[in-house]
Protein backbone atom coordinates (compact mmCIF):
# COMPACT_ATOMS: atom_id res chain seq x y z
CA UNK A 1 0.00 0.00 0.00
CA UNK A 2 1.56 3.28 -1.11
CA UNK A 3 0.36 6.38 0.67
CA UNK A 4 0.83 9.86 -0.70
CA UNK A 5 1.02 12.73 1.75
CA UNK A 6 -1.23 15.78 1.60
CA UNK A 7 0.22 18.76 3.43
CA UNK A 8 -2.83 20.34 4.95
CA UNK A 9 -3.11 23.65 6.76
CA UNK A 10 -0.25 24.43 9.15
CA UNK A 11 1.88 21.67 7.58
CA UNK A 12 0.06 18.74 9.14
CA UNK A 13 0.45 15.78 6.74
CA UNK A 14 -2.55 13.56 5.92
CA UNK A 15 -1.68 10.34 4.06
CA UNK A 16 -4.02 9.02 1.37
CA UNK A 17 -4.07 5.87 -0.75
CA UNK A 18 -6.75 4.64 -3.15
CA UNK A 19 -6.97 0.93 -3.97
CA UNK A 20 -9.09 -0.29 -6.88
CA UNK A 21 -10.41 -3.83 -6.54
CA UNK A 22 -11.14 -4.19 -10.24
CA UNK A 23 -9.34 -1.74 -12.51
CA UNK A 24 -10.42 -3.92 -15.47
CA UNK A 25 -14.12 -3.22 -16.05
CA UNK A 26 -16.70 -2.89 -18.82
CA UNK A 27 -19.22 -0.09 -19.39
CA UNK A 28 -22.22 -0.52 -17.10
CA UNK A 29 -20.29 -2.57 -14.55
CA UNK A 30 -19.49 -1.46 -11.00
CA UNK A 31 -16.02 -0.21 -10.09
CA UNK A 32 -15.18 -1.08 -6.50
CA UNK A 33 -12.40 0.29 -4.37
CA UNK A 34 -11.40 1.81 -1.07
CA UNK A 35 -9.79 5.08 -0.04
CA UNK A 36 -7.41 4.56 2.89
CA UNK A 37 -6.13 7.57 4.79
CA UNK A 38 -4.34 8.42 8.01
CA UNK A 39 -4.56 11.62 10.02
CA UNK A 40 -1.58 13.91 10.35
CA UNK A 41 -0.29 15.91 13.29
CA UNK A 42 -3.59 17.61 14.07
CA UNK A 43 -7.29 16.87 14.12
CA UNK A 44 -9.11 17.92 10.94
CA UNK A 45 -12.58 18.15 9.58
CA UNK A 46 -12.80 16.37 6.23
CA UNK A 47 -15.39 18.12 4.09
CA UNK A 48 -15.79 15.13 1.79
CA UNK A 49 -14.12 12.55 -0.43
CA UNK A 50 -14.82 12.60 -4.16
CA UNK A 51 -13.99 10.19 -6.99
CA UNK A 52 -13.50 11.49 -10.54
CA UNK A 53 -13.36 9.48 -13.76
CA UNK A 54 -11.03 11.28 -16.13
CA UNK A 55 -9.91 10.99 -19.74
CA UNK A 56 -7.25 12.65 -21.89
CA UNK A 57 -9.00 14.35 -24.83
CA UNK A 58 -7.72 15.89 -28.08
CA UNK A 59 -8.89 19.50 -28.35
CA UNK A 60 -8.77 21.54 -31.55
CA UNK A 61 -8.60 25.32 -31.28
CA UNK A 62 -8.20 27.12 -34.57
CA UNK A 63 -5.12 25.69 -36.23
CA UNK A 64 -3.79 24.29 -32.97
CA UNK A 65 -4.40 20.96 -31.27
CA UNK A 66 -3.62 20.06 -27.68
CA UNK A 67 -4.49 17.47 -25.06
CA UNK A 68 -6.62 18.22 -22.01
CA UNK A 69 -7.88 16.10 -19.11
CA UNK A 70 -11.67 15.95 -18.80
CA UNK A 71 -13.72 14.66 -15.89
CA UNK A 72 -16.74 12.73 -17.18
CA UNK A 73 -18.06 11.44 -13.84
CA UNK A 74 -17.74 12.87 -10.33
CA UNK A 75 -19.20 11.10 -7.32
CA UNK A 76 -19.05 11.98 -3.64
CA UNK A 77 -18.38 8.89 -1.51
CA UNK A 78 -18.43 10.48 1.96
CA UNK A 79 -19.95 13.49 3.62
CA UNK A 80 -18.13 15.61 6.23
CA UNK A 81 -16.44 13.75 9.11
CA UNK A 82 -13.81 14.23 11.80
CA UNK A 83 -10.29 12.91 11.17
CA UNK A 84 -8.32 12.53 14.39
CA UNK A 85 -4.56 13.10 14.44
CA UNK A 86 -2.69 9.94 13.41
CA UNK A 87 -5.90 7.88 13.12
CA UNK A 88 -6.28 5.44 10.19
CA UNK A 89 -9.63 5.36 8.40
CA UNK A 90 -11.02 4.00 5.17
CA UNK A 91 -13.96 4.67 2.89
CA UNK A 92 -15.13 1.92 0.49
CA UNK A 93 -16.94 2.89 -2.69
CA UNK A 94 -18.93 1.37 -5.54
CA UNK A 95 -19.46 3.41 -8.71
CA UNK A 96 -21.23 2.31 -11.87
CA UNK A 97 -19.10 2.85 -14.95
CA UNK A 98 -21.09 5.01 -17.42
CA UNK A 99 -22.35 3.12 -20.45
CA UNK A 100 -20.66 5.59 -22.78
CA UNK A 101 -17.24 5.20 -21.19
CA UNK A 102 -14.72 4.77 -24.02
CA UNK A 103 -12.76 1.56 -24.49
CA UNK A 104 -9.23 1.75 -23.12
CA UNK A 105 -8.25 -1.94 -23.21
CA UNK A 106 -8.92 -4.95 -25.41
CA UNK A 107 -8.37 -8.44 -24.04
CA UNK A 108 -6.99 -6.87 -20.87
CA UNK A 109 -4.24 -5.06 -22.82
CA UNK A 110 -4.11 -1.23 -22.98
CA UNK A 111 -5.47 0.28 -26.18
CA UNK A 112 -2.82 2.47 -27.77
CA UNK A 113 -3.70 6.16 -27.60
CA UNK A 114 -6.18 5.91 -24.72
CA UNK A 115 -5.67 7.32 -21.20
CA UNK A 116 -8.45 6.85 -18.64
CA UNK A 117 -8.03 7.24 -14.91
CA UNK A 118 -9.64 7.45 -11.49
CA UNK A 119 -8.74 10.46 -9.37
CA UNK A 120 -9.42 10.76 -5.64
CA UNK A 121 -10.08 14.16 -4.12
CA UNK A 122 -9.84 14.61 -0.34
CA UNK A 123 -11.24 17.98 0.75
CA UNK A 124 -9.92 19.23 4.07
CA UNK A 125 -10.54 22.59 5.66
CA UNK A 126 -7.78 24.71 4.19
CA UNK A 127 -6.49 22.11 1.69
CA UNK A 128 -7.55 20.18 -1.38
CA UNK A 129 -5.81 17.08 -2.70
CA UNK A 130 -6.60 16.06 -6.26
CA UNK A 131 -4.36 13.05 -5.85
CA UNK A 132 -2.58 10.90 -8.40
CA UNK A 133 -4.43 9.10 -11.16
CA UNK A 134 -5.07 5.39 -10.89
CA UNK A 135 -5.27 3.89 -14.38
CA UNK A 136 -8.70 2.59 -15.43
CA UNK A 137 -8.89 -0.10 -18.10
CA UNK A 138 -12.32 -0.33 -19.74
CA UNK A 139 -12.78 -3.44 -21.89
CA UNK A 140 -15.38 -3.72 -24.66
CA UNK A 141 -18.91 -4.88 -24.10
CA UNK A 142 -19.60 -8.26 -25.77
CA UNK A 143 -21.41 -6.51 -28.64
CA UNK A 144 -18.47 -4.13 -29.08
CA UNK A 145 -16.17 -7.14 -29.12
CA UNK A 146 -18.29 -8.61 -31.91
CA UNK A 147 -17.88 -5.43 -33.97
CA UNK A 148 -14.12 -5.32 -33.43
CA UNK A 149 -13.86 -9.01 -34.31
CA UNK A 150 -15.94 -8.48 -37.46
CA UNK A 151 -13.59 -5.72 -38.60
CA UNK A 152 -10.67 -8.10 -38.07
CA UNK A 153 -12.48 -10.71 -40.17
CA UNK A 154 -12.96 -8.14 -42.92
CA UNK A 155 -9.23 -7.43 -43.00
CA UNK A 156 -9.25 -4.03 -41.29
CA UNK A 157 -6.04 -3.23 -39.37
CA UNK A 158 -6.02 -1.14 -36.19
CA UNK A 159 -4.22 2.21 -36.54
CA UNK A 160 -4.89 4.17 -33.34
CA UNK A 161 -7.58 5.41 -30.97
CA UNK A 162 -8.20 8.77 -29.36
CA UNK A 163 -10.87 10.99 -27.84
CA UNK A 164 -12.13 14.14 -29.54
CA UNK A 165 -13.88 17.02 -27.82
CA UNK A 166 -17.52 17.40 -28.77
CA UNK A 167 -20.94 15.88 -28.07
CA UNK A 168 -22.56 13.66 -30.70
CA UNK A 169 -26.30 13.31 -31.23
CA UNK A 170 -27.67 10.84 -28.69
CA UNK A 171 -24.66 11.18 -26.39
CA UNK A 172 -24.22 12.90 -23.04
CA UNK A 173 -20.44 12.85 -23.03
CA UNK A 174 -18.30 15.97 -23.64
CA UNK A 175 -16.12 13.93 -25.99
CA UNK A 176 -16.32 10.90 -28.28
CA UNK A 177 -13.97 8.07 -29.11
CA UNK A 178 -12.59 7.40 -32.57
CA UNK A 179 -11.01 4.00 -33.23
CA UNK A 180 -9.15 4.24 -36.52
CA UNK A 181 -8.43 1.41 -38.95
CA UNK A 182 -6.67 0.91 -42.24
CA UNK A 183 -9.17 -0.48 -44.74
CA UNK A 184 -8.91 -4.14 -45.62
CA UNK A 185 -9.74 -6.62 -48.38
CA UNK A 186 -12.40 -5.46 -50.84
CA UNK A 187 -12.85 -2.13 -49.06
CA UNK A 188 -9.25 -1.09 -49.64
CA UNK A 189 -10.03 -0.07 -53.20
CA UNK A 190 -12.86 2.21 -52.03
CA UNK A 191 -11.26 4.06 -49.11
CA UNK A 192 -8.00 4.15 -47.19
CA UNK A 193 -9.13 4.48 -43.58
CA UNK A 194 -12.16 3.96 -41.36
CA UNK A 195 -13.13 5.60 -38.07
CA UNK A 196 -15.40 3.76 -35.64
CA UNK A 197 -17.38 5.37 -32.80
CA UNK A 198 -19.65 3.66 -30.24
CA UNK A 199 -22.50 5.39 -28.41
CA UNK A 200 -23.54 2.74 -25.90
CA UNK A 201 -26.64 2.51 -23.73
CA UNK A 202 -28.11 -0.10 -21.37
CA UNK A 203 -29.82 -2.21 -24.08
CA UNK A 204 -28.20 -1.26 -27.38
CA UNK A 205 -25.56 0.94 -28.96
CA UNK A 206 -25.29 3.15 -31.99
CA UNK A 207 -22.30 2.67 -34.26
CA UNK A 208 -20.97 5.52 -36.37
CA UNK A 209 -18.64 4.77 -39.27
CA UNK A 210 -16.69 7.37 -41.17
CA UNK A 211 -14.76 6.46 -44.31
CA UNK A 212 -12.44 8.70 -46.26
CA UNK A 213 -11.59 7.92 -49.84
CA UNK A 214 -8.37 9.91 -49.71
CA UNK A 215 -7.25 9.12 -46.15
CA UNK A 216 -7.78 12.70 -44.98
CA UNK A 217 -10.65 12.83 -42.52
CA UNK A 218 -12.62 16.04 -42.35
CA UNK A 219 -12.64 16.59 -46.13
CA UNK A 220 -15.69 16.85 -48.34
CA UNK A 221 -15.04 13.26 -49.40
CA UNK A 222 -15.82 11.79 -45.95
CA UNK A 223 -18.83 9.48 -45.87
CA UNK A 224 -20.79 8.49 -42.76
CA UNK A 225 -23.04 5.64 -41.73
CA UNK A 226 -24.92 5.20 -38.45
CA UNK A 227 -26.84 2.13 -37.31
CA UNK A 228 -27.94 0.37 -34.11
CA UNK A 229 -26.80 -2.96 -32.67
CA UNK A 230 -28.74 -4.62 -29.82
CA UNK A 231 -26.87 -6.50 -27.10
CA UNK A 232 -28.92 -9.66 -27.70
CA UNK A 233 -27.90 -9.77 -31.38
CA UNK A 234 -25.74 -12.78 -32.10
CA UNK A 235 -22.27 -12.26 -33.68
CA UNK A 236 -23.54 -13.09 -37.17
CA UNK A 237 -26.19 -10.36 -36.93
CA UNK A 238 -23.60 -7.86 -35.71
CA UNK A 239 -21.28 -8.62 -38.63
CA UNK A 240 -24.20 -8.35 -41.04
CA UNK A 241 -25.11 -4.93 -39.60
CA UNK A 242 -21.50 -3.82 -39.94
CA UNK A 243 -21.33 -4.96 -43.56
CA UNK A 244 -24.60 -3.13 -44.19
CA UNK A 245 -23.15 0.07 -42.76
CA UNK A 246 -20.03 -0.23 -44.91
CA UNK A 247 -22.07 -0.92 -48.02
CA UNK A 248 -24.38 2.02 -47.26
CA UNK A 249 -21.36 4.34 -47.31
CA UNK A 250 -20.16 2.77 -50.55
CA UNK A 251 -23.54 3.33 -52.19
CA UNK A 252 -23.63 6.99 -51.04
CA UNK A 253 -20.34 7.61 -52.80
CA UNK A 254 -21.14 5.43 -55.78
CA UNK A 255 -18.26 3.08 -54.97
CA UNK A 256 -20.36 0.00 -55.75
Amino acid sequence: MVFRKLMAAFGAGVEVDTVLQNSQVRPGEVLRGQVNFRGGGSDYKVEGIFIDFTAVVEVESGDNEYKSTYSFLRQQITGPFHLAAGAPQSAPFEIQVPWETPISAIGGQPLRGMQLGVSTELALAGALDKGDLDALFVNPLPAQDHVLGALDNLGFRFKKADLERGTLHGSRMPFFQEIEYYAGHEYRRHFNELELTFIAGPQAMDIILEADKRGSFGSSHDTFSRFTVHYNDHPGQVEQSLRGGLQAMAQKRGWF
